[in-house]
This record gives C-alpha cells, sequence and structure tokens, in this order.
C-alpha cells in the first residue's frame, strides 16, 4: 500500500484531519487500530466552548463552532448541535479573577456575547444550581454541546467521499524512516509507503512519537460520566454547567442530565472501566451545589480517557528532527471541541500553507526548555 499522508488514530481529530486533507485533493490513508471514535472520542461529554484564557484555544474554539454549525452540509450529517451556552459557577476570588480577565480577552478577539453574571442571574439561567457560596459566574450563550461519534461518522463519510482511505482495527507497529526523512509506516493490515505522517492518537500519541524519536509527554487520565434517569422540571434551554472549583459538570440529555467531574485521587493509566470509587465525592459536589438533583437516580455511566499535557494545553506542529511528522495531542479534555479548527490547520501544515490559526505557540518543543503555556480554564 502507498498514501501520501497516513494519519494515525481515527477520533475527532484523526477524522476531521483525514477530510480536510482529502477535500483538498490529498491521497491520505486513515489508520485505527481499533473502530472509528472507539477512544476518547466517544466517551466525551461532547461541549464546545469559547471560554479559554489561551487566546489560541479562544480561536480554535470560535472556528470550530463555526465549522460545527455549518456540519450538515460540510462534511454533512446529523450532530445534533445544541448552542444553549456554558455556565461557569464561582466560589473563589481568585477564580473570579481569572475569568473576568478571560472574558475581556474572548471580547477583545470577537467573542462578544460572552459575559459575567450575578449569581442570581445564574441561578435563573439553571434552576439545579445552589447559590450557596458563589460568588459569580461565567457565561457564554454561543457555545453548547453536540454528539461526538456523529462528528467522527460524518468526517468519516465526508472524507471516503473525497477519496480517502479508512482502515479500521489497524494497529500501527512501526514508523520507518531513512535519512531523516519518513518512508512509510507498519501496520497490523501490512506496510504503508508514505512520506508523511500525522500523529492524532490521543492518549496513545507517546508511544507513536517514540516511533520516530519525538518527544509528545501525554499521559492518559480516567475520567468517567453518568446520565441521569429522565427531569421533567429541567428548562429546554439548560446551558452546560460547570462547577469550577469541585469540576462537577452537567448538560441536557434525553429527558435527563449528563454528569461528570475529576477525580482527584485518579492514577495516571489506561483505565476504562466504570467504577463507582468516585460516586460518594460527586454526590457530595451535587449536594453542595445542586442538591435538587441529589435524589434523582443514575441510569447508565461510561469511562474514557482525557490525553494529558505538562501544561494542560495541545501539542501542535511538525516535527524538527524527522521529516515529515506532524503531530496534535495533548488536548487535556478540550480536543473533542477544536477537532475541526486542528483538521483545518493540519490540513494547511501538511501543504506547506501557514494555517488561519497560528498554533505555533502549541509546539511540543516548549517542553523541552521553560515555555510552559498553561490553560487555566480546564475541566
Amino acid at each position: 500500500m502507498r498514501a501520501d499522508v497516513v494519519v494515525i488514530g481515527g477520533g475527532v481529530m484523526g477524522a476531521s484531519t483525514a477530510f480536510h486533507l482529502a477535500e483538498a485533493g490529498v491521497d491520505v490513508l486513515l489508520a485505527e487500530r481499533d473502530t472509528l471514535g472507539s477512544g476518547s472520542t466517544s466517551r466525551a461529554a461532547g461541549g464546545v466552548r469559547t471560554q479559554f484564557s489561551d487566546p489560541v484555544n479562544i480561536a480554535l474554539s470560535v472556528r470550530s463552532l463555526e465549522l460545527f454549525a455549518q456540519f450538515g452540509t460540510r462534511p454533512g450529517g446529523e450532530i445534533d448541535l445544541h448552542r444553549h451556552g456554558y455556565l461557569f459557577l464561582l466560589d473563589n476570588p481568585a477564580d473570579v479573577a481569572e475569568f473576568t480577565s478571560s472574558i475581556a480577552l474572548q471580547n477583545s478577539l470577537g467573542v462578544t456575547g460572552n459575559r459575567m453574571l450575578s449569581v442570581a442571574e445564574a441561578v435563573e439561567l439553571s434552576p439545579p444550581v445552589s447559590p450557596n457560596g458563589l460568588l459569580a459566574a461565567a457565561y457564554s450563550p454561543g457555545d453548547g454541546h453536540c454528539t461526538p461519534e456523529a462528528v467522527v461518522q460524518g468526517y468519516a463519510r465526508g472524507a471516503r467521499r473525497f477519496g480517502a482511505r479508512i482502515l479500521q482495527h489497524c494497529s500501527v507497529t512501526g514508523i520507518s524512516s531513512s535519512g531523516g526523512e519518513i518512508t512509510g509506516v507498519s501496520t497490523s493490515s501490512g506496510f504503508i509507503s508514505t512520506s508523511t505522517v500525522v500523529c492524532t492518537a490521543g492518549a496513545w500519541s507517546s508511544t507513536v512519537g517514540d516511533m520516530v524519536g519525538v518527544s509528545l509527554p501525554v499521559r492518559p487520565l480516567r475520567r468517567q460520566i453518568r446520565t441521569t434517569t429522565p427531569i421533567p422540571w429541567l428548562p429546554p434551554r439548560l446551558p452546560l454547567t460547570i462547577d469550577f472549583s469541585s469540576s462537577f459538570y452537567f448538560h441536557l440529555e434525553g429527558q435527563g442530565l449528563l454528569v461528570g467531574m475529576s477525580d482527584p485521587d485518579e492514577e495516571f493509566g489506561y483505565h476504562t472501566a466504570v467504577s463507582d470509587s468516585w460516586l460518594e465525592r460527586l454526590g457530595e459536589a451535587v449536594s453542595l451545589r445542586a442538591p435538587r438533583l441529589a435524589e434523582v437516580g443514575l441510569a447508565r455511566g461510561w469511562a474514557g480517557l482525557y490525553e494529558v499535557s505538562p501544561d494542560h494545553n495541545a501539542m501542535v506542529g511538525e516535527a524538527p528532527s524527522v521529516s515529515r511528522f506532524l503531530y496534535a495531542t495533548g488536548f487535556s479534555g478540550h480536543g473533542f471541541q477544536h477537532g475541526p479548527a486542528i483538521g483545518e490547520v493540519l490540513r494547511d501544515l501538511v501543504l506547506g500553507h501557514p494555517p488561519g490559526i497560528d498554533v505555533s505557540a502549541l509546539d511540543a518543543q516548549r517542553f523541552a526548555g521553560s515555555a510552559v503555556r498553561p490553560e487555566h480554564n480546564i475541566v
């Protein structure tokens, strides 16, 4: 087999990259070790927000929201985009100051609807919330959530329509190079001759980077999600609500809610089994911040992996040590929402064009020195 570009990883990053490359006329092959979207993407909460503290992340979110809104016609498909807003609940003065600064930055970059709210305004928008202990809230009315699996499948269909090949159940076992140039990719489906590799392998990216001697310091961390039984009194436009200090969040899912929260006791590793060990802490957060939900029944649950970087910000770029190895990984929980824009960025980098969004500050080489780029507004 041969391809001009081999994309490793079939989540939203890989599918978006394959689509945008194929649409541009590039001969692209995507290799996914399992099925499309079976990794972190299909287990994501599906949130899409512009509320970031890093200007690059804000720009990526703005562009991704534009592409999500156009998804029905390009590449085509229903993704259930609900733009009911994002609401961050704040109970710490330092966080209030950080979000106030972030909102000002977002406004200066053209996201004019984002604003700070009083506690009373926040409770009116999200009736499950208790005002006790809250100081303020940050609100972005144009943000929302959609269905991750539908996004992956839509991009995959579009990529195939433009001639891309997608190999599922195809594990990458090695990347060959000669004289500092990539010559091919070894897989469980055979050797693929190519000169260009794009790593979008999520939590498994460090292993792929090691194949060509490129350090991609990503560590996998389990995050769990539950859905609830129906809740008849929820408003139809409930914003995705996040208690920032605890990371407890919820958004509409069918007739109930999807709820999640980080577990500070969770250890890094490829653990994706559902566990009840975090439910006590979740229950405490619910009782404090949304006590009306405390007696609501849980319906089902699942677990996925965050691909965590040292500064909780993405790594996007092209390795200088081997030609041509590109990567987009380490998004630390905000990868799904940046998938559409990153697909365009990687397309441009492959083609040698300046990307519409300058991602040079996200180069993985920043970790070789002291140029870390922390993102404050992480969940």
